[in-house]
């Protein structure tokens, strides 16, 4: 899995501006971005280009509300942070990790955690009727 540094998905400027998207595509299962604004969907996301949810400074009961409607809409969910602690710019809090590590182990709640690659992996190998994007 790569994750694209700050989410940015390409190199240079204006019109010379080039995507490493293609590159990316040839040499990872899957490629991240950053700060996207909704969940995957499994059957036509792009492989190299999933949306990455920010879970930076957030608390369980925002997780939980992202949660539920990738449920909801059948989405794959991908969280994305940086440090892990309790304060900080740009940091994963340890609370929230800790509660959601206690939700997701829980069979009730129906939720599988793995990581991205893992879970890119599967869903090419379950479904091959996936429109591809990759």
């Amino acid at each position: 899995m790569f994750a694209y540094p700050c989410g940015q998905k390409y190199i240079g400027r204006g019109s010379k501006t080039k995507s490493y998207v293609p590159l990316v595509s040839k040499m990872f299962v899957s490629g991240r971005g950053w700060l996207d604004e909704a969940p995957n969907n499994p059957r036509y996301c792009n492989f190299a280009q999933l949306t990455g949810v920010e879970m930076d400074g957030k608390n369980f009961e925002q997780i939980l509300l992202l949660i539920e409607g990738a449920k909801k809409s059948g989405k794959w969910l991908v969280l994305a942070g940086h440090e892990m602690g309790e304060e900080g710019q740009q940091t994963t809090r340890l609370t929230m990790l800790k509660k959601l590590a206690e939700y997701v182990q829980n069979p009730a709640n129906a939720v599988w955690i793995a990581p991205v690659g893992t879970v890119a992996k599967y869903i090419k190998k379950q479904d091959t009727s996936i429109t591809r994007r990759d």
